[in-house]
This record gives structure tokens, C-alpha cells and sequence, in this order.
């Protein structure tokens, strides 16, 4: 297979880097260089490792990514330790400064977005749940602190809705627009991931649909978490609802195919979904960009 050259006219493409990593961090500028080779407009990776830089490196990262013409943007899996739901108001406040923190990072690389699952700690809790509301409401109070600093830095925080075993809070695009309008703000938005619609949603279609003006960014991956096109879900429904509410924004895909590492563990892949070779990986990302490009010209988002 060979390499789509140039970048797309349509909605900006990207892939998380962990599709080739099986930790969360690496050498980034390796990477930047690899999707612009690809044909990709978007990097995206774990927003954490930003402070733990120096600034000479993440200029150096975004020197790399401004000379490629490659945007990066962030997410995040929030450690439980700094669960801005939590009871515990040393982990709560906690949990705001170091999302204070990864907020500024990023507008130090020039960045606009950050998304995942920063609204709580990432990860089903090992106690039982009868009620969530106080815990949304404590949720809630942290994220409208947090808004100050996106407000401050121009950045948009996107609330993933994701699946059970996940969160808690948020697991479907139903319930991320409620949070959307309890924060009440400017930089706040929806993010909705077809992995996780696929599980939680009844139907992709009507769920994109109903996010409507406040989906700011997508997720794609496919039921199995390889890419899309490589399992059940209907891509075909999702971009259909994409075209019908007129979504211009950025899609980034995150397909996370390789056991072993901190992402195997993390995101429970326990045996390898594709040939672990970087040269098989990368036709494999170059597949996925051509299917997301023909689908948007297939329902006319070019």
C-alpha cells in the first residue's frame, strides 16, 4: 500500500500515537514526522507527559510540528488521584490545579483542544454507585473552575462520553450535553468516540445527531478498537449523521491494536489486533486515512 500524499481539503484527519506506542511516552517529533509523511493533518497524544518537559523540548515539539504542518492536539485518562469528583476535597482541588496545570501546557504548545475523561478519575470505581448526582454536582463545581483557565488560555475542553467500564459520569452524548450545560461555557464542548457509542448509545446516528452545535471534536475507532472499516460498526450511519449537522470540526482516530505496555494495560488489549510491525502499522494508518476520506467525500464533507 502506498502513502496518501498531501493533506485532506475536508475535515481535518489525525490518529492518536499510541497506535504505534505501547506507552504514553515517546519521541514525539518521530511521529509528527510519520503522519505528515502518511497524509494525516491531526496528532493527538496523552496530554500528561507535558509536564513533565522542559520548555526547550516542547518548543522543539512544536517547532517540529509548525515546520510539518501538523496540528497536535491532547487528551487524557485523569489518574484517580486527581478525581475532581472525589468526596476528598485535598483530591478534588488537587485534581484542578494539575488540570490547571495541563491546560497551560498546552497553551504553551500553541494548542486549542484537550479531550478524554478529565471530568473524574479514569477507570470503573472499586466501590458501589447507587447515585451519582452528588458526585456529578462536585464534578460539575471543579470543571466551572477550570473554565477560568481554558477561558484564559483559549482552549476548549471536550467532555468524552465513553463506555461503563470507563466512567462513571459520562457515558453517553445524552449525558455529556447535560454536563455542557451545567458547566455553562464558552470552552467547554462534546466530544463522542464511535467505540464507545457503539457500546453505550442506541443508536450512533441519533446520538451525533443530537450533539449537534456542541459536538467539537470526534473519535473514531472501530467495535474492536482496530479501525474504522475493520469491524461491525456502520460507518456509513456515522458519517451520514456527520453530514447532516453539518460537522466541520477535527476527527481523530484511536485505534489501539498492541498488547503489553502501559497502553495494553491501560486500555485492556490482551492480545495483538494487527501484525505489531511498524511497516504493517503504517499501511494499516494509511488505510484508515483513505476510508475517512472517502467517506467524507461519499456524503459530501469534502
Amino acid at each position: 500500500m502506498t502513502y496518501i500524499e498531501g493533506k485532506t481539503k475536508m475535515n481535518k484527519l489525525g490518529i492518536f500515537t499510541n497506535f504505534w506506542e505501547k506507552n504514553w511516552d515517546f519521541d514525539h517529533q518521530k511521529y509528527i514526522r510519520k503522519v505528515q509523511k502518511i497524509g494525516f493533518d491531526i496528532l493527538e497524544f496523552q496530554a500528561q507527559p507535558l509536564l513533565d518537559m522542559s520548555k526547550e523540548n516542547m518548543s522543539e515539539i512544536k517547532k517540529c510540528a509548525d515546520d510539518c504542518g501538523i496540528e497536535l492536539t491532547y487528551s487524557l485518562g485523569l489518574d484517580m488521584k486527581y478525581d475532581v469528583s472525589s468526596e476528598n476535597d485535598a483530591v478534588r482541588l488537587g485534581g484542578i490545579e494539575y488540570l490547571k496545570r495541563i491546560v497551560e501546557r498546552i497553551s504553551y504548545m500553541d494548542g486549542r483542544a484537550i479531550s478524554g475523561v478529565g471530568y473524574a478519575g479514569w477507570g470503573s470505581p472499586d466501590y458501589i454507585v447507587n447515585d451519582k448526582s452528588a458526585m456529578l454536582e462536585r464534578s460539575v463545581a471543579s470543571m466551572r473552575e477550570i473554565m477560568k483557565t481554558a477561558k484564559d488560555y483559549n482552549i476548549t475542553y471536550c467532555v468524552e462520553a465513553v463506555n461503563r467500564f470507563e466512567s462513571v459520569l459520562i457515558n453517553t452524548a445524552a449525558e455529556a450535553l447535560d454536563y455542557v450545560a451545567r458547566v455553562d461555557s464558552d470552552h467547554i464542548g462534546v466530544l463522542l468516540d464511535t467505540y464507545h457509542m457503539n457500546i453505550e448509545e442506541d443508536s450512533i446516528g441519533d446520538a451525533i445527531r443530537l450533539a449537534g452545535d456542541k459536538l467539537f471534536a470526534v473519535h473514531t475507532g472501530d467495535n474492536n478498537r482496530r479501525c474504522p472499516g475493520r469491524g461491525h460498526i456502520d460507518f456509513d450511519e456515522v458519517f451520514q449523521a456527520l453530514s447532516d449537522i453539518g460537522y466541520k470540526g477535527r476527527i481523530v482516530s484511536e485505534p489501539f491494536v498492541q498488547m503489553g505496555g502501559e497502553v495494553g494495560r491501560d486500555i485492556k488489549v490482551w492480545r495483538n489486533l494487527e501484525e505489531p510491525t511498524e511497516a504493517h502499522l503504517d499501511e494499516e494508518a494509511a488505510y484508515l486515512l483513505k476510508f475517512e476520506q472517502d467517506m467524507l467525500r461519499k456524503y459530501g464533507m469534502d
